[in-house]
């Protein structure tokens, strides 16, 4: 059974669910929260891809993507964070315009024409946000890194990831010189979830506390070892 644009949308958000959530079962109530639909339509398609081998449940755990499941996800996944690519550094777009545009043109992009693609873009290692973008053969890069706000202050860190599609706080973020693979310094962070005080190329700012959540910091050695 061939996966479908809809069940393969299902069968992305289920992995990228487990991935950062270390866990392999993961619930329908996150998968519809995370899908933004309701959970009547969460049951009907997770039995749609029960019968077509996709996924597996298990009672009190969860469902979990078989190895069908998961290597159709990898190759969806690969193919929208490609596209996005393409878009930003081929077309010109910015970064916060092209995720609803790759979920759009990921269903139709064929295997072949994404491999085109990144070979034009160089075989990029990473989509515009920072995200891993699973390789030709179906593995994805495991990230280590954590939320701006979680980490020790007085240190240098590249910045691994923009965790938001929100166009406004990216484009805010693109403002500070917030990009993947910028060195950054935390100087110092009010208490009270209060605004953290930054350095960027020389350049000092404020940022607060909600948007920092947003901001993904991992030593330099992980940034590049993806």
């Amino acid at each position: 059974m061939l996966a479908s644009a809809a069940m393969q949308d299902y069968l992305a958000e289920a992995y990228r669910i487990a991935y950062y959530q270390h866990d392999i079962y993961i619930s329908t109530t996150a998968l519809a929260a995370a899908l933004n639909v309701s959970a009547p339509a969460v049951t009907r398609m997770v039995q749609r891809l029960k019968e077509g081998g996709f996924l597996e449940h298990e009672p009190y755990r969860g469902i979990r993507l078989t190895p069908e499941g998961e290597r159709e996800a990898l190759r969806s996944i690969r193919k929208h964070r490609l596209v996005e690519r393409f878009l930003v550094d081929v077309m010109g777009f910015g970064w916060h315009e092209v995720h609803d545009y790759a979920d759009e043109l990921g269903s139709v992009v064929s295997d072949a024409l994404a491999e085109r693609m990144d070979e034009m873009i160089g075989h990029p290692r990473r989509c515009p946000h920072g995200e891993p973008i699973p390789t030709r053969e179906g593995s994805m890069p495991r990230l280590i890194d954590e939320s701006l706000n979680e980490a020790p202050l007085g240190q240098a860190y590249a910045v691994s990831r923009a965790n938001t599609h929100d166009a406004d706080k990216l484009r805010y973020l693109d403002m500070l010189g917030l990009r993947p693979g910028v060195t950054i310094k935390l100087l110092d962070r009010a208490p009270f979830h209060g605004p953290l005080h930054i350095e960027v190329d020389g350049q000092a700012h404020f940022i607060g506390y909600e948007l920092a959540n947003v901001v993904r910091v991992c030593s330099r050695e992980a940034y590049d070892s993806i």
